[in-house]
């Protein structure tokens, strides 16, 4: 993506609890996440002559997500995914999830009516995050 698509200035952080990944692909993971997920690329900085990127903030869902790539230079090491899951409350999670899947996501748990009322799934990005998707009941 060349920076001529990237907005102009500081974009605005949307939510109080902003996630910041450190991923292998930080543009790739962004582009997968519009495709995915409905998510909007609302800044990014360019990429360097590693195809690296130091930040990509996104708006998906009503919320900031950022991203980045390592840099082991800086003591910014790429460590797999743990122990965390990123949850997307959606109206539709049969059709949301069916295009996560068909975008490259890979199914973990189909949606299923749960205990708790709600319906609820979770998937895996090509990136290695786990992404939980919740429709509460109406």
């Amino acid at each position: 993506m060349s920076s001529a698509n990237q907005p102009e200035g500081p974009a605005p952080v949307k939510g109080g609890l902003v996630a910041y990944l450190t991923v292998a692909g930080a543009m790739k993971a962004a582009e997968f996440y519009v495709g995915a997920f409905g998510a909007e690329i609302a800044a990014a900085l360019p990429v360097d002559d590693q195809g690296r990127t130091m930040h990509v903030h996104l708006h998906v869902n009503g919320a900031s997500l950022m991203l980045s790539d390592a840099f082991p230079e800086y003591g910014h090491a790429l460590q797999p995914p743990q122990a965390f899951s990123l949850m997307l409350m959606v109206d539709d999670i049969d059709a949301r999830y069916a295009h996560a899947v068909a975008a490259g996501a890979t199914a973990v748990t189909p949606p299923a009516d749960m205990f708790w009322g709600d319906r609820y799934g979770q998937l895996r990005d090509p990136f290695g995050v786990l992404w939980a998707m919740n429709q509460p009941k109406r």
